[in-house]
């Protein structure tokens, strides 16, 4: 919480996106007898996979255990998750008339399960870690609308953008307003800081990032209960950077295919920053590891405000050993 506000720290603190996952065994154990929906659906389970990987892996935050698209389903959405092939959206947003369809959230009550899952973790927890919650950011939320599911090329998101910029708005309007009511749940419920997951965002050219997306994630960040650090991450936006820190958030998080230092050049040193090492890193030798670790903090030359994360989530491969090395190196490189 300290470095979200840029406040001197003894050691850099480091959470890890998906840290509780498929990649440890203790999650295998609970997924083998529940389904994934079931799991989010049920908050003693969330929050035994949050506290779990918390504790097993020593790192300085947890994360509750949830989906970005579980807000989509009280909004009129049939979401189904499908083995081996992820979400799928059986009734998808392609078009006006289908963003008619659409409702917005009137309040967080639909997904309580999430904020039961927050108080019980919460509860759990030790208290010197903090509890992040999290939603997706609205353009990654709609291109799941449009697309119906994974997307390499977004080309039913970008047709909708550009030939219907009344429906696109509406759209996004109606997922900031239900994004808003839901961080702040969180945050009723127990959740100390939030973040936005922008995963998809990295497919757009900054001209249309202006346009269509950034008066939108603006939107929701103004809206978080003031004083909550809002953590604000993407892929894929070396080339968005800039734009990313005008929409907001205390921290803005840095994905691998940027240099820490010079991501943190290019949104401020007025701002935090979460990140960045490269996700596989986790699976080279521990020596290698190490070093590409020492590269992201040897970047971050100790100033105030850096968060050290991976620059996208865990591998379901990953060896778990790594992973706890890599948080003890991290706190023994004090600053």
């Amino acid at each position: 919480m300290r470095a979200c506000r840029r406040e001197p720290v003894p050691y850099t603190p480091i959470w890890l996106m998906r840290q509780a996952g498929r990649y440890m065994p203790e999650y295998r154990a609970v997924r083998a007898k529940t389904g994934f929906l079931e799991l989010c659906k049920t908050p003693s389970l969330a929050a035994e996979v949050t506290v779990t990987a918390a504790e097993r892996l020593g790192v300085d935050a947890a994360i509750i255990f949830a989906d970005i698209l579980l807000i989509l389903e009280p909004m009129g959405v049939e979401l189904e998750f499908t083995q081996g092939e992820g979400p799928v959206i059986h009734n998808p947003v392609r078009e006006a008339v289908d963003v008619d369809r659409l409702r917005q959230l009137e309040d967080a009550s639909a997904l309580d399960f999430v904020n039961e899952a927050i108080r019980q973790t919460r509860r759990a927890l030790r208290t010197d870690v903090p509890l992040i919650g999290f939603s997706g950011a609205p353009f990654t939320l709609a291109s799941y609308l449009t697309e119906g599911g994974g997307s390499k090329n977004y080309v039913h998101t970008k047709r909708l953008m550009y030939n219907d910029r009344g429906a696109w708005h509406a759209m996004m309007s109606l997922i900031v307003a239900s994004l808003v009511k839901y961080l702040n749940a969180q945050i009723e419920a127990g959740a100390q800081a939030v973040q936005l997951f922008d995963s998809w965002v990295g497919a757009l050219s900054p001209d249309d990032y202006c346009e269509f997306v950034l008066p939108h994630t603006k939107a929701v960040i103004e809206n978080v209960k003031p004083g909550v650090p809002v953590i604000h991450f993407g892929t894929g936006t070396a080339t968005l950077l800039q734009l990313m820190r005008e929409a907001g958030g205390d921290v803005i998080g840095l994905d691998w295919r940027v240099r820490l230092d010079q991501g943190w050049e290019r949104v401020g040193h007025d701002v935090a920053v979460m990140g960045n090492l490269d996700p596989v890193a986790l699976f080279a030798d521990r020596e290698v590891l190490l070093a590409q670790a020492k590269k992201v903090l040897d970047q971050a030359g100790g100033r105030p405000g850096h968060i050290f994360n991976l620059g996208h989530g865990i591998l379901p491969e990953t060896p778990v050993e790594n992973v706890i090395a890599l948080v003890e190196m991290v706190h023994e490189a004090r600053i």
